[in-house]
């Protein structure tokens, strides 16, 4: 065991935290592709979105806890603190609009909520498996094939905001247009929260390669 190894302890608790939330942005990302896809099932959809943002809220908040009272952690306390609220600020989007969707009483979902949804559920695949490799600190490959997937999909999440509100804006009915376009910016919303995570994903991997 070396010097750095001796004095910093090989405490896994923040990496097992980070998994486990990673996992519930993961399940919640799925829950909503399946809403905007069952028409019939939308409300116990979201129902099981909001108890995961609420799970999501309890591992953050524990994420925390053990920083307050961790005298050294394993990464730098402003990375850990910044990759908690990232991943929550996916959680929370996602959330956010599937409640807008249901409060607003929208009767059909349309192919543009639903690619919203698609890139995601790909986007937050990408994050799960940057989460799990800054474990070992010597993944630097993975972190980048998955800050480069997570960007292509953003991409297409701003090109698919665009093409949404060129279509929606065909639409004579303005309380319409004012319910979707706030949907719609709300998912691609979280599609940049993707990319945050990514952001401090390679912070973490510069400073620890």
């Amino acid at each position: 065991m070396g010097i750095k190894e001796w004095l910093i302890p090989q405490d896994k608790v923040f990496f097992d935290l980070f998994e486990r939330l990673a996992r519930i942005v993961v399940i919640s990302a799925e829950e909503l592709e399946s809403m905007v896809n069952n028409q019939n099932d939308r409300v116990m959809a979201y129902k099981k979105i909001k108890d995961l943002e609420h799970q999501g809220d309890q591992i953050t908040h524990e994420i925390y806890e053990n920083l307050n009272r961790t005298f050294i952690t394993p990464l730098d306390p402003l990375e850990i603190s910044r990759l908690a609220s990232a991943l929550d600020d996916i959680l929370d989007y996602v959330d956010d609009s599937a409640e807008k969707m249901i409060n607003y009483g929208v009767l059909e979902f349309d192919s543009f909520m639903q690619d919203f949804a698609q890139i995601i559920r790909l986007s937050v695949v990408q994050l799960e498996c940057g989460v799990k490799s800054i474990r070992t600190k010597k993944s630097s490959a993975t972190l980048d094939s998955c800050g480069i997937e997570v960007n292509r999909l953003e991409n297409l999440a701003d090109d698919l905001l665009s093409r949404s509100i060129k279509q929606l804006f065909l639409n004579t009915d303005s309380v319409t247009i004012i319910k979707l376009k706030d949907i719609y910016e709300c998912l691609e919303t979280a599609t940049d929260k993707c990319e945050d995570v990514t952001n401090v994903l390679s912070d973490i991997s510069i400073r620890h390669s």
